[in-house]
């Protein structure tokens, strides 16, 4: 795909050589979260290259020598077609490249969601793309000693990624199989399942945190027939405080309408950032059963 622009930059498919410029965009444009230290260098270009093998990714070039000034990427598990990046280099930001990209990933796939930044120029860019702003996405990191104990029979038990897959596919549709090559790479992915006196009621998938010291919730999904709160306070206070250090964070990415944002707040947990789930179907995710993977969705 090539086109041409006022500003003389075109737009083609990613490849994996392009990983490095991709990652460089993203480091240029990040806006650190409160008292958390920025991503190394380097550490999301596992992330980045998994992108190019399993979505659409376009990347916006300009000059002779080919400079990678912007990137979009979007994912497909099943229930839309998920934004997972755009970034375009600051200077060349609001002449109207952002919208180009965003065409030339979505094309005309319906239904489409993403998560925008608190930077204010992105929600209006996703809402002439035709999602709407649902609910806020809070970037919640604590100690999850500090939550109370689990209720009675409930436990948090390893297990593999394909059954992990195969749970969430039960679930809520999405199909994660074309992710699982990737979660096999991640420093310290740990896959789990929570059960609730012996019954599946959550699983889900945590990992190394990428900022800092301690552990991520990458994402869980609850079961419907499942109390939410109880799982996914399960799964944060057992999984992550399985290995951490005495001044170690634990954290998530936790939708703003999930029963588990008060109790979170009340153990100590600081909100650390925020962006806004969008979407075209409000159906699309359950945010009181669900934790995100805001890349993958």
């Amino acid at each position: 795909m090539t086109t041409q622009a006022a500003v003389a930059v075109s737009l083609r498919s990613a490849t994996q050589d392009d990983v490095p410029a991709l990652e460089q965009l993203m480091l240029v444009n990040d806006d650190p979260q409160a008292g958390v230290e920025p991503a190394p260098a380097g550490a999301q270009r596992p992330y980045l290259a998994h992108l190019v093998r399993r979505g659409t990714v376009a990347v916006a070039v300009r000059g002779t020598d080919g400079e990678v000034v912007g990137f979009g990427a979007t994912v497909d598990g099943g229930r839309a077609r998920h934004l997972a990046d755009l970034f375009v280099l600051p200077a060349l930001q609001g002449q109207g490249l952002g919208g180009r990209l965003l065409a030339a990933v979505f094309g005309d796939v319906w239904p489409r969601t993403t998560f925008a930044s608190s930077d204010p120029r992105a929600l209006p860019l996703y809402v002439r793309q035709g999602m709407r702003p649902l609910w806020p996405n809070l970037y919640l990191t604590g100690d999850p000693r500090a939550l109370p104990p689990p209720p009675g029979g409930y436990s948090v038990e390893p297990v593999s990624l394909e059954a992990m897959a195969d749970l969430e596919r039960e679930w809520n549709g999405v199909d994660r199989a074309p992710d699982l090559p990737y979660w096999s790479t991640v420093a310290d992915c740990r896959p789990y399942v929570v059960r609730a006196n012996g019954r599946a009621v959550a699983t889900g998938l945590s990992r190394r945190r990428l900022r800092g010291p301690g552990r991520w919730m990458d994402h869980v999904v609850v079961a419907p027939t499942a109390d939410p709160a109880a799982a996914l306070l399960v799964a944060l206070r057992d999984d992550l405080a399985g290995d951490l250090a005495g001044d170690s964070l634990g954290g998530a990415c936790v939708p703003g309408p999930s029963p588990i944002v008060r109790p979170l707040l009340e153990a100590g947990f600081r909100i650390v950032d925020h962006d806004t789930f969008l979407a075209s179907d409000p159906t699309l995710v359950d945010p009181e059963r669900e934790i995100v993977n805001t890349g993958l969705l």
